[in-house]
């Protein structure tokens, strides 16, 4: 589901995701969901440049005293960036002396005020606030109940793209698809055969919703299926026929949640964090049913919460499944820890 926990959590605030054109979105898309993102509502309000520029001084005097500011500042430039519908970028907006007209905005000025109080006072974070997350080359839709995609989770399709070259296609499976992120990025590289698909599953009725958005944002309901349920439970009609399979289950330990930055530990679902006592429980779930849902050949690569969970993962495959897996190893994420583990169906 999307998120680069313990211990790299931190890099929530200090690696900004990069920002993308979103000239793939369309505004008439947006009234299929209840709350559709910041940059596609229509720009029926309006403020003066002089207006803004006092807004971004009040809005950066806030950050001045936390130890994040600089990623604040950035974040800042970004809220501003998806509330304007200005030809002007941020910076010139912001910096120009000349005068000029009304700048049409997506929400109200006070509303502007309002969602940087949430971001700072309260925590909350931007993604949720302005609705989406840039995730790979494309803009997915997120709101309260679904997970932020983070950037460490894009190296399971490279994994995925890398494991699938001179093999025969067949159906994928994104366990706790979350945003449906993994789906989208397995979708956009596995061939174009009729049994090429991404069969998303997830067990929240939220992230169903927000993960069948995305597919259909990007065209690609002719590719992926999305299903509500827990884990396998959905995907009996594909017992032993899966080609591959990609998750990021919740593998946090249940007493450390509490303990986690307050933008995660007091806005993100629960559900898609708490991995049970010791941060095992789901991840051995997959571990168990991957041996009966993959074909022969079929791949397998799951997130976990780094280095020792890893090595735990691996030692128990080696254990339990010696005769089932074969290839089985563990693979570094960008800061150099043991983030996922894959493997074969023999």
């Amino acid at each position: 589901m999307g998120l680069c926990r313990i211990p790299p959590l931190n890099s929530f605030l200090r690696q900004p995701p990069q920002r993308l054109l979103r000239a793939s979105f369309s505004s008439t898309a947006a009234t299929h969901i209840a709350s559709p993102p910041l940059f596609l509502r229509p720009a029926r309000h309006s403020a003066s440049k002089e207006d803004l520029q006092a807004f971004h001084s009040w809005a950066s005097s806030l950050t001045y005293s936390d130890p994040d500011q600089n990623h604040l500042l950035c974040e800042l430039r970004w809220l501003l960036q998806d509330a304007c519908a200005s030809s002007l970028d941020t910076h010139e907006l912001l910096s120009s002396s000349q005068q000029m007209g009304p700048v049409p905005l997506r929400v109200e000025l006070n509303g502007l005020y309002g969602l940087w109080r949430e971001r700072v006072e309260e925590r909350r974070p931007l993604q949720y606030l302005v609705g989406c997350e840039h995730w790979r080359d494309m803009v997915l839709v997120v709101k309260e109940g679904v997970l932020i995609p983070r950037p460490e989770t894009e190296a399971v399709v490279d994994m995925a793209a890398k494991a699938m070259k001179g093999k025969a296609g067949g159906p994928w499976a994104d366990l706790g698809t979350g945003s449906g992120a993994l789906a989208l990025g397995i979708a956009r590289v596995i061939g174009e055969g009729e049994e090429d698909r991404v069969y998303a599953v997830d067990l929240s009725p939220v992230a169903v919703e927000v993960a069948k958005f995305n597919v259909q944002r990007y065209g690609l309901e002719d590719k992926i299926e999305v299903r509500q349920g827990s884990w396998f439970e959905p995907l009996g009609d594909l017992k032993g026929r899966l080609a591959g399979i990609v998750s990021n289950p919740p593998y946090i330990p249940s007493s450390d949640l509490p303990g986690l930055q307050a933008e995660v530990s007091k806005h993100e679902p629960w559900l898609a964090l708490d991995g049970g006592e010791d941060g095992l429980k789901h991840l051995l779930h997959l571990c168990e049913g991957s041996s009966a849902a993959l074909r022969s050949g079929g791949f397998f690569v799951f997130e976990t919460n780094g280095d020792e969970q890893s090595k735990f993962i691996a030692n128990f495959l080696a254990t339990n499944f010696h005769d089932v897996f074969s290839g089985v190893k563990i693979s570094k994420d960008f800061a150099g820890i043991g983030r996922f583990i894959s493997g074969f169906r023999r």
